[in-house]
């Protein structure tokens, strides 16, 4: 039987039992298009990390306070350390060669005010160093002057929209607001950026590190984020901060470092193990609509066993029976694979409309894994009906009889 005589005998049946064909179809459907949307998830969280960490700058380093042996697995947040790590620690780190910039910090949060308007913001402290390894910049006035350094200058660059709460369209640098007790110049405005992991930059409150010490009361640093000089070697950077530490710290590498490049590692292994799960859970939809094709074609067998018993009749061969049943059940699932992808792929374009934050995207192995998994089961759940049909006597099927 020739491809083109096939084809028209397919369509036939298709258009014949418009129910059966459309049930099929959408399971078919409804399964490519979950797995290709629920990947896109995964991807597109990888995608938002990535995103993320080119924001912070490029090639950096964490310092945190504390041993990942003393504080448990993960890198200590809030300096639960034996040792503190002060400013002077991080003055020793700066002048490693290797350096190019450094922002010592000190977090908090703290009511900020200005004539009848207040609210809690958070209140980061840091130098000026900080703008250059975060890659941030003010959209009014001025960053901290180097003094911002070493002095506990009464000045603080304000969010986009903290300023706007603040000071409404009037204008801000110049003006004093207060910050816990302490009354503080505006010198400038951040650039509004939105969020960078989980801390709204348009709402924080930037103040000299040494401001902050006195502020909260705390001689420990949060962090230290430093930024490698190009070409430096990552490695040799690391034992020398180690070296530094342990000089200033009694012998003690009480401190945990995190790299750039290892963070985002880590975050990729994740959500690629994530992006691969939730596609396996979305491929069971496939093998739904897999039992599916074969029970409605197990039902459709029986239903024509007189059209089986008359090709049979004609001189169609067994192979022949089973290959028009498979192609048939094959068509249907290529139908549905490209509808499936249609779908998920229109619906992935209106979610980036409504939410460009968010770059949800298809990875590139989810259309063929979709489409491989489909046929799989397309194939090997048609078998059964297929290899049924192609067992059909003739004689009896001509006379309503299906063995």
């Amino acid at each position: 039987m020739r491809l083109a005589d096939q084809l028209r005998f397919n369509w036939q049946v298709f258009s014949g039992n418009a129910l059966r064909t459309g049930l099929l179809l959408l399971a078919v459907a409804i399964g490519v298009a979950s797995v290709v949307m629920l990947t896109s998830v995964g991807e597109g969280a990888r995608r938002y990390i990535d995103r993320e960490f080119s924001s912070l700058g490029n090639r950096l380093i964490v310092v945190f306070p504390g041993r990942n042996e003393t504080v448990g697995g993960r890198p200590p947040l809030f300096g639960n350390s034996p040792r503190d790590l002060t400013l002077d620690d991080a003055d020793a780190l700066a002048r490693i060669p290797s350096i190019g910039a450094i922002a010592p910090i000190i977090a908090g949060t703290t009511i900020i005010s200005r004539d009848n308007r207040s609210r809690e913001a958070m209140v980061m402290g840091s130098g000026r160093g900080f703008f250059a390894v975060r890659q941030m910049t003010v959209s009014q006035g001025q960053i901290f002057p180097e003094r911002a350094n070493t002095d506990a200058l009464s000045i603080c660059v304000l969010g986009a929209e903290l300023k706007h709460e603040l000071f409404g369209n009037n204008r801000a640098v110049g003006e004093w607001v207060r910050v816990g007790e302490r009354r503080m110049r505006v010198t400038g405005v951040l650039a509004d950026t939105g969020e960078s992991f989980g801390i709204d930059m348009s709402n924080l409150v930037l103040i000299p590190v040494k401001t902050a010490e006195q502020l909260f009361n705390s001689p420990g640093l949060f962090r230290v984020i430093m930024e490698l000089k190009e070409g430096a070697d990552e490695n040799l950077a690391k034992q020398r901060i180690y070296q530094v530490i342990r000089e200033r710290h009694d012998g003690e590498d009480d401190i945990t470092i995190v790299t750039q490049d290892s963070m985002l590692e880590s975050f990729n292994n994740i959500l690629t193990a994530l992006t691969l799960a939730i596609g396996a859970i979305g491929a069971i939809s496939l093998l739904v609509a897999g039992i599916l094709i074969m029970n409605i074609s197990l039902i459709s067998v029986s239903q024509r066993r007189a059209e089986i018993g008359l090709l049979k009749a004609i001189g169609a061969s067994r192979n022949q029976v089973r290959q028009l049943f498979l192609g048939e059940s094959m068509l249907l699932v290529c139908l549905g694979i490209v509808a499936g992808i249609a779908f998920a792929y229109g619906a992935v374009f209106l979610v980036r409309q409504l939410y460009p934050v968010f770059p949800l995207m298809p990875p590139w192995w989810a259309v063929p894994a979709a489409a491989a998994t489909a046929l799989a089961a397309g194939l090997v759940f048609s078998w059964l009906p297929a290899k049924r049909a192609a067992g059909v006597d003739p004689v009896l099927a001509m006379r309503g009889v299906l063995q």
